[in-house]
């Protein structure tokens, strides 16, 4: 059955790195096929947040829902289904270096529950056309360009036909003309459905292609969907 209801909520919640608290009493929503940047400076909580979402980091204070699952209570061994719920996009590419583009897409395929067969290698075909590469399956990564590799790894992400794509980074350690295809992909996704978070350092992307912008600052946030607030450069975030 539809459910109107969104693919983030966070209310009141306190996000720590370790010991110390790095964000504190924020609360948001992100609805079905939204696009949302994340952005602040180094050290501001966007990766703690990102990584609390995604079940890396435990909540200690406040309530959050992340694709159906409340993230406060979730238990170790329900992480991995949060995690088939859900994509994941980290900068650096995570690629298992001695494996072909198949293989390390079958070793996820495999990991969440994908049986060998002819539905299994007819998805791998199709997440690889959907990111533009149709022709890289036999592939090794290092034959591959950092774009290239970057949209194996949407690839591998939405393998499980995620409700929402968070991207840590995804574009830092590739340069501009590089980062605008990678942004274009993002674009296509999330065109189909898919919402997406994704975390940046670079004003030139938001400026290029404009969503609603949540910014980590002083240990709050700034939701561009509730309130005004002006990015003038990189050096805001």
């Amino acid at each position: 059955m539809f459910s109107s209801d969104p693919v983030v909520r966070v209310e009141d919640a306190t996000i720590f790195q370790d010991h110390n608290s790095v964000l504190n009493n924020i609360s948001f929503e992100i609805a079905k096929g939204e696009f949302v940047f994340l952005v602040g400076r180094t050290g501001s909580g966007k990766s703690s947040l990102l990584k609390t979402l995604y079940g890396d980091l435990p909540l200690r204070l406040g309530d959050t829902q992340v694709a159906g699952f409340n993230i406060r209570e979730i238990k170790p061994k329900e992480v991995p289904l949060l995690r088939r719920k859900i994509g994941i996009i980290f900068q650096d590419f995570q690629l298992f270096p001695d494996r072909t583009v198949g293989e390390n897409l079958n070793f996820v395929m495999k990991a969440t529950g994908w049986k060998e067969g002819a539905k299994t290698k007819s998805r791998l075909a199709e997440v690889l056309m959907q990111v533009g590469l149709g022709s890289v399956e036999k592939k090794m990564p290092h034959q591959l360009s950092g774009g290239e590799q970057q949209r194996v790894v949407i690839a591998r992400a939405l393998i499980n036909e995620p409700v929402i794509l968070i991207a840590d980074e995804p574009t830092g350690n590739l340069d501009p003309s590089v980062s605008n295809g990678i942004l274009k992909v993002f674009q296509q996704i999330n065109k189909s459905g898919t919402a997406v978070l994704m975390a940046t350092h670079s004003y030139g992307l938001i400026k290029k292609f404009p969503a609603r912008v949540i910014k980590c600052e002083n240990s709050k946030i700034f939701d561009s969907a509730v309130e005004e607030f002006e990015l003038k450069s990189d050096d805001d975030f």
